[in-house]
């Protein structure tokens, strides 16, 4: 894996590990057992993750190889699509659920190049990542953002929340971004029930960014992939490209529609060096509500 130095843990002059460490006194950060955010965090080639969760992640690498360039391409969508939407899309103000250990260039960084004027509500409820929430909260002097510590099978908590209000104005466009964040619902959780709970409180003209881990073009990787983060204690379920699209029902999907996530809008034309379909084993997509 990639080898990251403190200065690359930091930002907007924040540094994540003594985040963490002011953290860690008073939250509990389960240092004992791997942990999600942790183990992409390591994919990633950062540092913020301990023993366990650099265990488990090499587990999943021997069994699924790609699982780095998963976590390498979810990255580049995330880049990609908040460009999109804050450039030619117009959008001014994100909702990011499943935010995870901020890496630079973070959602807000990305936006506010754009247009700094660009509010941002941050959603996570990992100790993890409330560990390294000041590292979100930089802005720009035009724009505003927020951590919210919240689950994302609790929709309505969110959307009602004192963060969502001080920061969003819910009757303006929203662009909300569920970036590998899906797959770790499981049937049971009603995945698509809590889009749509999120999607009707945003007005038309907003739009949908995620991205979805699946089984469909390396099926027997991607399952044992998932059986060890299961083992753990971590919901883990990859869905075929029919059951994403359904995440979009009664969404205008933007061209060309759900891809897997290198396919979407790539920064230059593909060449023998990309990656296959089968190494990415991750769909994407943006959509846009009526």
């Amino acid at each position: 894996m990639a080898s990251v130095t403190d200065e690359d843990s930091t930002v907007g002059g924040w540094n994540f590990q003594s985040a963490a460490k002011e953290t860690a006194a008073t939250t509990d950060l389960r240092t004992d057992a791997p942990n999600s955010a942790r183990m992409y965090d390591y994919y990633l080639g950062g540092k913020d993750n301990f023993p366990a969760d650099r265990e488990a992640a090499e587990q999943v690498l021997a069994a699924f190889p790609q699982a780095w360039t998963v976590a390498h391409e979810n990255r580049g969508f995330l880049r990609r699509a908040t460009r999109f939407l804050a450039a030619e899309a117009g959008i001014r103000q994100f909702l990011d659920i499943g935010t995870g250990i901020p890496t630079s260039p973070n959602l807000h960084e990305i936006a506010q190049s754009v247009a700094p004027d660009t509010r941002v509500v941050y959603a996570d409820n990992d100790p993890v990542v409330l560990a390294h929430a000041r590292a979100l909260l930089t802005t720009s002097p035009e724009g505003a953002t927020a951590y919210l510590d919240a689950d994302l099978r609790d929709p309505e908590k969110i959307l009602g929340s004192a963060e969502v209000r001080a920061t969003v104005d819910l009757s303006r466009q929203v662009g909300l971004s569920l970036i590998a964040i899906l797959h770790f619902l499981l049937d049971d959780h009603d995945p698509y029930g809590i889009v749509k709970t999120l999607l009707d409180a945003l007005p038309a003209g907003s739009f949908l960014a995620l991205t979805h881990a699946t089984a469909d073009f390396a099926p027997a990787e991607a399952d044992r992939a998932a059986a060890i983060y299961r083992d753990r204690g971590i919901p883990a379920q990859a869905r075929s490209r029919a059951e994403v699209e359904r995440f979009f029902t009664g969404l205008d999907l933007v061209d060309p529609g759900v891809v897997v996530a290198h396919r979407w809008h790539p920064d230059a034309p593909n060449t023998a060096g990309d990656p296959t379909d089968a190494e990415v084993s991750c769909y994407a997509a943006i959509a846009r509500k009526p």
